[in-house]
């Protein structure tokens, strides 16, 4: 008969985070390291989800409003997310696009859907595979640091597009925001436990 999964917070042991090794709690420190020892992330769920709900909040200027602002010849032109994708399929530059698109757009979107979506399966107890969960986690915590992509390009052309008064470029109030939901969002990846996940495998397997 084979003996049932548990984790190490059961046998009263915690991992480093920094050198993975196994130690308990009650010393505080890694005996190797010397990197503090929890055994979980106190409040991890409620500090994960409020910091999801600020990103949201955060997003929605982050589209509304223009990231960019080009001066040109005493007027001043607008760009949001969005329209300057819509400017570079216009003028072709269709690679350029998709890949603001893909990472300024749809990459928040899937990580901050991903982080709710982790969040209510450990919250709702649902019966899903731990070890899914788990790569989706490292998946959302990876990418999600690739989602800067508007930001960067805003601050590259304002270094280097100001010729004499005739067109310069300046960053919007959008890039602000969309440079907080980014943050915001790691935070929130670093704030959520995925040891949760099988703490509530481990409750599933000593209930059957």
């Amino acid at each position: 008969m084979t003996t049932p999964a548990t984790t190490a917070a059961s046998r009263n042991l915690a991992a480093c985070h920094l050198c993975c090794k196994l130690a308990p709690p009650e010393l505080h420190h890694c005996p190797r390291c010397g990197a503090a020892l929890h055994l979980r992330k106190s409040d991890s769920i409620q500090r994960t989800l409020a910091l999801l709900i600020t990103a949201c909040l955060l997003y929605i200027p982050a589209n509304l409003y223009p990231i960019m602002i080009t001066d040109q010849l005493g007027t001043s032109e607008g760009s949001t997310i969005l329209g300057g994708v819509i400017i570079l399929l216009h003028h072709g530059a269709i690679p350029v696009a998709a890949v603001i698109f893909v990472f300024s757009v749809m990459v928040p979107i899937g990580k901050l859907m991903a982080m709710f979506y982790l969040v209510w399966t450990v919250k709702r107890h649902t019966p899903v595979s731990a070890r899914q969960r788990t790569t989706m986690y490292q998946i959302t915590e990876f990418v999600g640091k690739w989602s800067m992509v508007d930001v960067f390009v805003v601050a590259i052309l304002v270094a280097l597009v100001h010729l004499g008064g005739l067109l310069a470029i300046r960053p919007g109030i959008a890039a602000l925001c969309f440079a907080g939901v980014v943050i915001v969002t790691m935070i929130a990846a670093e704030s959520f436990d995925p040891r949760l996940i099988w703490d509530e495998m481990e409750e599933r397997n000593r209930d059957n």
